[in-house]
């Protein structure tokens, strides 16, 4: 499991994964909805509608976690076999053993999705917070254990990689006391994308290298290129979320009915600051009607006093 594909394949989940959840985020930033119990879902319970509420990416986790789990327990000839026959015992196949605790995690993530949104009676969203940012509490010591014996280039994308696992740790423990705040969200999306294209990008360092030749452990060039290609992916990513933002707005504003609904109901009125002209018209006008109302009751009082004498 410690080859290409057992990091590409991951990987590109991951990745896939940051970048449906960053439209998912920014429509609902967008059309000011709830991230956490968005309004467009529809109410009735027609077949479409049962359809449209199914936890789609609940279902998603547990598949991708069995077709994993099932590749860890099979692309061993002798399979998973946890101790050898010799005397004393030792355990065999210790990195196989983590890989396959992560991707039993994930099956189990995904069942607490399914049953929060499916199968409870109201969906409990701490429920899943707690189980999502207790599974990458443990995916933390997995690959922190994950280390042991590693050196040179292969140390140093891994420990970048756990930088980041560290990170959305932390983002998601603050979304269990505020589970609807778009920042953390964006956050949370961000660090996903990284970490599935950092764990990519790792694949092709480790075992399929561009240049054809294998990296140099002892070449410090090698280990700070490193670094570079991890800063060039912090860019491309954020950059790749910003256009996915910008398409989102245009989208939504262009074509989402709902939107146009919003923006009309929160447009101010239009108050003009009258000018100084308007003011010596409006004062022009206001003596004017003044004059007149003297004048209409001076020559009421005239008539009145020619008619008693």
């Amino acid at each position: 499991m410690g080859k290409f594909n057992g990091h590409f394949y991951p990987g590109l989940y991951l990745f896939s994964y940051g970048l449906y959840e960053a439209t998912v985020v920014f429509k609902a930033m967008i059309l000011k909805d709830s991230l956490v119990y968005p309004s467009c879902l529809p109410q009735n319970k027609t077949r479409w509608a049962r359809l449209w509420k199914i936890s789609y990416g609940g279902w998603l986790k547990i598949v991708t976690g069995s077709i994993l789990t099932a590749y860890v327990a099979f692309c061993l000839d002798d399979g998973m076999v946890l101790m050898s026959k010799q005397v004393p015992p030792r355990f065999m196949y210790p990195k196989e053993w983590q890989h396959l605790t992560m991707f039993i995690l994930l099956i189990l993530n995904g069942c607490v999705d399914v049953m929060s949104k499916n199968l409870l009676p109201q969906r409990c969203v701490v429920l899943e917070k707690g189980t999502l940012v207790l599974s990458f509490y443990e995916l933390l010591l997995l690959m922190v254990s994950h280390l042991q014996g590693s050196s040179g280039v292969e140390l140093q994308v891994h420990s970048l990689l756990i930088l980041v696992v560290f990170l959305l740790m932390l983002v998601l423990t603050a979304e269990l006391w505020a589970p609807d705040m778009s920042q953390l969200w964006v956050m949370e999306t961000f660090l996903f994308v990284m970490m599935g294209s950092w764990l990519m990008q790792v694949g092709f360092i480790l075992y399929r290298p561009v240049s054809g030749y294998p990296w140099q452990d002892d070449d410090i060039n090698d280990i700070m290129f490193v670094i570079t290609f991890f800063c060039w992916h912090l860019m491309i990513n954020a950059s790749c979320l910003l256009g996915i933002y910008g398409f989102s707005s245009f989208w939504h504003r262009r074509y989402s009915p709902r939107l146009k609904l919003i923006t009309s109901k929160e447009a101010p009125y239009h108050t003009s600051t009258p000018g100084p002209l308007y003011q010596l018209l409006q004062e022009a006008e206001q003596s004017e009607k003044d004059d007149q109302a003297l004048l209409s009751t001076s020559s009421t009082r005239d008539r009145a006093y020619t008619a008693h004498t």
